[in-house]
């Protein structure tokens, strides 16, 4: 396996052109993370363009660095839709225009609201998935929910224990981010165990199994 550094960190033309789109724009992306993490876990992040902006804006969580002082939270690491150590990255949310532009504003307070910007730990959290799930329930507005293979969403930290599911249509318990259930319209039903999550999605029938992900049923 070649070493992160030499794997594709470039553009996947999945976000529109700032030049040829002038209007707002909020992404939200996944990818499989580097290495063996990547059999069970996504790392996601969420990029966003003002109207008539040149350029995306890029929040996530990193944990290289944060040992030594650095904070958790970055900000234009990469392109907005570049490929994650060689891995292609999956769009979970793509809103434009109007909508788009009244969500930034409060996803910026989101990312300055993030109780974690000087942790990280991969497993069970705080890390890039905790990140993108605060936002998720900071903005319920984006309306989706991460996916299964997203380790960490579900990590609230030490002493919070319940909270809106990530989509922000139901409830979740979470124990330190390893044993848990959520119950929402977006996920379903989801046991959380050692970080792992397993579920099933009655409204749009589907299982849900740690490294596979979703699996459709229909």
């Amino acid at each position: 396996m070649p070493h992160w550094r030499d794997a594709r960190w470039d553009s996947a033309g999945l976000a529109p052109d700032p030049a040829d789109f002038r209007d707002a724009v909020v992404q939200v992306y996944a990818a499989r993370a580097w290495g063996w993490k990547g059999v069970f876990a996504v790392h996601s992040w969420i990029a966003f363009k003002r109207p008539g902006a040149a350029a995306f804006e890029r929040y996530e969580v990193v944990g290289w660095g944060v040992r030594h002082g650095l904070p958790a939270v970055r900000r234009n690491l990469r392109p907005a839709d570049a490929y994650w150590a060689g891995n292609p990255p999956r769009l979970l949310a793509d809103i434009r225009g109007p909508e788009a532009a009244t969500l930034i504003p409060r996803i910026e307070q989101a990312v300055a609201s993030y109780p974690h910007q000087g942790a990280y730990r991969s497993w069970p959290g705080p890390n890039s998935n905790t990140f993108v799930a605060h936002i998720l329930r900071s903005v319920p507005e984006i309306g989706i929910e991460l996916p299964p293979e997203a380790v960490g969403k579900d990590y609230l930290g030490a002493m919070r224990w319940f909270a809106r599911s990530p989509s922000g249509t139901g409830l979740q318990l979470s124990l330190w981010g390893l044993f848990g259930l959520t119950l929402a319209r977006e996920e379903g039903i989801e046991l959380t165990f050692l970080g792992l999550n397993f579920g099933i999605d009655p409204l749009d029938p589907a299982l849900k199994l740690p490294g596979l992900g979703r699996l459709a049923l229909r």
